[in-house]
């Protein structure tokens, strides 16, 4: 059952186990040949000059898998995309990291892959928002832009000689603050249109990385000089009693947050792929059960999502 670790009573595991064969054999309806397993045949047509990727093995003039995860075919190439495997990163992937380091020129960052990313001082917006060359000034001042554990949302630019460098020139990037950082398997995450979202009637920010970092914090309007403000709130202790009074989080928005997290945390438990829709519904589904926030990771909660989710899948197949 995906490697939940729950308390479940009997009454609960068979409950979900009818949840998640229901959820399988739906999915399975839609593609039957998309997942396999080790030395699973993966049926090509060998006239067209099939090229065997990534996952596949000839055996007997047969294409098999070699792990467990989906096939992908594009154009004449075939492989199979692993389930549960390292983030990968792609040109233009949005991503959430934690600095480690500020080094020359850059700030070194965790993005959940096999190395950490880099993010060039030129590769941003300054905080005088002018497009010019960087000085030795800024260079000094680097640390009142972002320093090491501040979290931060990017844009994967591309690989270069030495690592994979991020940019974050758009208004829409830059210090995250006020929220929770939540990380999830990576391939829970798919690469959509949009990966910001705004949460309007809780006053929430939503921010799924595609590397398996989920941001969840209090909304900010983006703004030309979101820079200048992170260098501006740099220091707390030199802020003013009118300043702190403005960045107080209220704390209905702090419960929110909470719950808005802990939806995500169900779901990944659960393994569903995470979207807007899906995890709006859990939020639904807590605040129309009157559930306590704490109370969304208990089992019967986990169970009741489940359930639900088959419901609303298998509603929406009816439907089709």
């Amino acid at each position: 059952m995906r490697g939940i670790q729950l308390q479940l009573s009997q009454t609960q595991k068979l409950r979900l186990q009818k949840a998640l064969e229901q959820l399988e054999s739906l999915s399975s309806k839609v593609n039957s040949d998309a997942s396999v397993t080790i030395a699973d045949s993966i049926p090509v047509n060998h006239e067209d000059g099939v090229l065997k990727g990534h996952g596949t093995a000839d055996l007997d003039g047969e294409v098999v898998a070699t792990l467990c995860g989906v096939v992908e075919r594009v154009n004449k190439l075939v492989y199979v995309r692993a389930l549960r495997s390292r983030y990968k990163p792609e040109v233009g992937d949005i991503v959430i990291g934690r600095v480690v380091e500020v080094a020359q020129k850059r700030w070194r960052l965790d993005i959940n892959y096999s190395q950490n990313a880099y993010l060039m001082l030129s590769a941003m917006s300054m905080p005088d928002g002018v497009q010019r060359r960087r000085t030795a000034l800024d260079e000094l001042n680097m640390r009142c832009i972002f320093e090491e554990a501040d979290v931060i949302c990017a844009e994967v630019r591309g690989f270069q000689h030495d690592g994979l460098h991020l940019q974050a020139r758009s208004k829409k990037y830059g210090k995250l603050r006020t929220g929770q950082l939540i990380t999830v398997t990576p391939y829970l995450v798919k690469r959509q249109k949009q990966h910001f979202h705004h949460l309007e009637q809780y006053g929430i920010d939503l921010i799924l990385g595609c590397n398996g970092f989920i941001w969840v914090g209090e909304h900010v309007e983006a703004t030309e000089d979101m820079i200048e403000d992170q260098v501006n709130q740099s220091d707390p202790q030199v802020l003013s009693l009118e300043e702190q009074e403005k960045n107080y989080t209220a704390l209905e928005t702090r419960k929110y947050i909470c719950r808005v997290a802990n939806a995500v945390r169900v779901l990944s438990t659960l393994g569903f792929v995470l979207t807007l829709e899906i995890i709006q519904g859990v939020i639904d589904l807590s605040l129309s059960a009157n559930l306590d926030i704490h109370d969304m990771l208990g089992s019967e909660f986990c169970v009741l999502v489940a359930e639900k989710e088959a419901e609303r899948r298998s509603s929406t197949k009816k439907r089709r």
